[in-house]
């Protein structure tokens, strides 16, 4: 299977600029998909995994500086490019100091966007990528094969489990201590930009409560964060 795409959110409400970023980044490979305020922004966030967000500062209702202070309060690191035609020292500054990992001047050099763009993601990218935990794994009196999609519960039962549940255990796992948030579960797990429902995934988390927990409704390993994903802690 190729690999995915990396999708990036661009927020731009000049229409000429916005397509000339848009054509330009999917002829470099990307998947770009379009906000052009800010309320539309945070809708489009709410809704899909990002690996980045090239932002202009200037919008109509809602400014970048605030999307991203709004983002980084809810613990969303996604790497954000802020776009500016302001070029003060004290403007850079406030982009980076509220969230931003970088920082562009307009008119700017579509060949030093383009770069700077690559480095964000692929910065990201090594940022998420987790030691794998390999083949087997085992906590407490539970251990999963992942390879053979098996398990034994901490009261010695055998369970199937499916491809798509044993990808889920192993992205907690290799996340372990961290909040995955569903977005990303199910962009990595499932393959869906946009998603319709979450439901799935609740299920899949309350099974695992039922296999790996000894008190399913106090669970200490398999842990909901409300709102944002879910923890797997050791």
């Amino acid at each position: 299977m190729a690999e995915a795409k990396p999708n990036i959110l661009v927020v731009e409400d000049e229409p000429n600029l916005h397509e000339a970023l848009k054509l330009n980044l999917e002829i470099e490979g990307y998947e770009v998909t379009s906000a052009y305020d800010g309320t539309e922004a945070l809708q489009k966030i709410g809704s899909a995994y990002f690996d980045l967000i090239i932002m202009d500062i200037m919008l109509p209702d809602l400014d970048g500086i605030s999307i991203t202070e709004n983002l980084r309060v809810h613990n969303n690191e996604v790497p954000i490019l802020m776009l500016s035609a302001k070029n003060a020292p004290a403007d850079k500054v406030l982009g980076l100091k509220k969230g931003a990992d970088d920082y562009l001047t307009k008119p700017f050099n579509l060949e030093e966007l383009l770069l700077r763009v690559a480095k964000l993601i692929e910065k990201n990218k090594k940022i998420q990528i987790r030691e794998s935990v390999g083949d087997q794994y085992r906590f407490g009196n539970n251990t999963i094969d992942f390879k053979a999609l098996t398990a034994v519960t901490w009261n010695g039962l055998n369970v199937a489990l499916s491809k798509k549940e044993a990808m889920l255990l192993k992205l907690l796992v290799e996340n372990r201590g961290e909040v995955v948030t569903r977005e990303k579960i199910l962009q990595v797990v499932w393959g869906y930009n946009v998603f319709p429902t979450t439901r799935t995934i609740d299920n899949f988390i309350l099974n695992f409560r039922k296999y790996f927990e000894e008190d399913s409704r106090n669970p200490r390993y398999i842990h909901s964060v409300r709102g944002v994903g879910y923890k797997y802690t050791d």
